[in-house]
């Protein structure tokens, strides 16, 4: 047994009796949801980084535990050796900043007089009365952290990952497996469900033991790795910190697209259009992917919303993460060099032991982090680049752009790099071969279209990347010459 530090894995505890009461009144008031309810369905791609993994990926939902087998995977000559994931966190709760903005827009609604709103047709109930009387349900407590629907997309994703690469995941190399984390809970919590998910792999019908007892150990925090972004310094001055960054978010937030959503959310809502905001629209769609994600029903704030009012809105979510995270700037995505360096020495590691005859140390590596790791690192990679910028005044044009992050990061989002020992090779470069998967299906090389690629020409196209990005150069801010030319 491998004791690791047990601050590692201090699981948050939440008050359940209180919320069990609170989720029994909620669930009464809830029209459970139904795989053809065409209200949501319409709505459910357009959640941005708000979205279910099962909607990005929907061939899961027949049977979440079974592994969907990419026929692109390769096989027979070439057998897996190593395995790196990038895992972005499950399914969370809103952050305590999202639940404020909730709480101020459900006073609007409460502090309205009754009768002054429209009449919903489906039960002849006015559409803003019926939002006043939904249960609030959400506390500051929740704060972004993991929701028990989040550890199931975790130990889901481990049967799956299991039974897809059972030589990697033998029961025999569990005690070799290598998890990092995030030091926010739902990171942490997460790697603690994906070995829950592994333990019943191996052990059918067996309560797992605390993720401190396990063979492997907990997860190990590594923030300057999985956080990167808090680390570098020219990021958080000239992107985090400064006022004009997201400029282009601002921009169309007061723009005709939202002005138009402003206007008839009020009007559908009877409060004054002065009382309303762009972000408070914003949050009054993600309570819907929340309610959606969380509890699996269909709330009344669905109902505010049509799928060209959700389009707009995943624009505007689609917008921040392009200038904060993507390409709308430079040292979004160099920030991630040191992630994107470590992955390939391990992959490096696993080669040079093979080639000694040795077993590979370390044949699955499982990092957790955020939708805000991944990010970085595909923009980085040259993936989902469209060829215009997305602006605030190019929406139409952006219709149907690559960059579309409910379709890249959604919960439960992975990037795995699959390390193969290839037998019918005829020279030593073409040994090793390598492919990428997004979301367990196969990721084209973003330099060749190819599914799989020999790991020296992979290394040779990033190869500006392996050996000149240092992430100490890039994050470092430009100096300020101080010296001055008076006598």
């Amino acid at each position: 047994m491998l004791r690791g530090p047990q601050r590692l894995l201090n699981v948050s505890v939440a008050p359940v009796a209180a919320l069990a009461v609170t989720l029994l009144s909620s669930f009464s008031r809830c029209s459970l949801l139904e795989s053809d309810d065409p209200a949501v369905s319409a709505l459910s791609p357009y959640f941005g980084t708000k979205t279910r993994y099962e909607d990005a990926n929907p061939g899961l939902l027949p049977d979440p535990e079974a592994p969907q087998r990419d026929p692109e995977l390769l096989e027979d000559a070439c057998t897996p050796v190593q395995l790196v994931a990038l895992i972005r966190h499950g399914t969370r709760y809103p952050t305590a900043k999202q639940i404020r903005k909730l709480r101020q827009l459900h006073g609007l609604l409460q502090a309205r007089r009754s009768g002054d709103g429209r009449a919903d047709p489906a039960d002849g109930r006015d559409l803003g009365a019926a939002l006043a009387d939904w249960p609030l349900w959400y506390a500051d407590w929740m704060d972004g952290q993991l929701v028990e629907k989040g550890r199931q997309d975790m130990r889901q994703l481990a049967l799956r990952l299991a039974s897809l690469f059972p030589t990697l995941f033998s029961l025999e190399n569990y005690g070799r497996l290598q998890l990092v984390t995030s030091s926010k809970h739902r990171c942490v919590d997460s790697g603690a469900a994906f070995l829950q998910g592994l333990w019943e792999h191996y052990h059918p019908g067996l309560p797992p033991p605390d993720v401190a007892d396990m063979e492997c150990g907990p997860p190990r925090i590594n923030d300057k790795l999985m956080r990167f972004f808090d680390h570098c310094e020219k990021f958080l001055t000239e992107v985090e910190k400064n006022a004009t960054a997201l400029y282009h978010v601002e921009a169309f937030k007061t723009g005709p697209e939202m002005q138009k959503i402003l206007k008839k959310v009020a009007a559908t809502l009877q409060v004054p259009v002065k009382n309303l905001n762009a972000d408070l629209i914003q949050v009054a769609f993600f309570t819907c992917s929340f309610d959606l994600a969380i509890k699996g029903v269909k709330s009344p704030w669905c109902d505010v919303f049509d799928i060209d009012d959700a389009k707009v809105l995943e624009y505007l979510n689609d917008l921040k993460q392009y200038w904060k995270r993507g390409y709308g700037y430079t040292i979004n995505s160099r920030s991630s060099c040191t992630l994107f360096q470590d992955i390939f020495q391990h992959l490096d590691k696993a080669i040079e032991q093979k080639q000694r005859s040795q077993p590979v140390s370390s044949p699955v590596i499982l990092q957790f982090g955020h939708a805000e790791t991944l990010l970085p690192l595909l923009s980085l990679m040259g993936y989902f680049k469209d060829k215009e910028p997305l602006t605030a005044y190019n929406y139409k044009e952006q219709m149907h752009r690559k960059f579309r992050s409910g379709h890249i990061v959604p919960y439960a989002s992975n990037l795995i790099f699959v390390l193969y020992h290839c037998k019918n090779a005829t020279t030593p470069k073409e040994a090793f071969r390598v492919q990428l998967l997004l979301n367990e299906k196969v990721l084209p090389l973003a330099h060749s279209q190819e599914t799989a690629s020999l790991y020296e020409d992979l290394k040779d196209h990033y190869r500006d990347l392996l050996q000149s990005c240092r992430t100490s150069d890039e994050c470092e801010l430009p100096k300020v010459n101080n010296t001055s030319d008076e006598l």
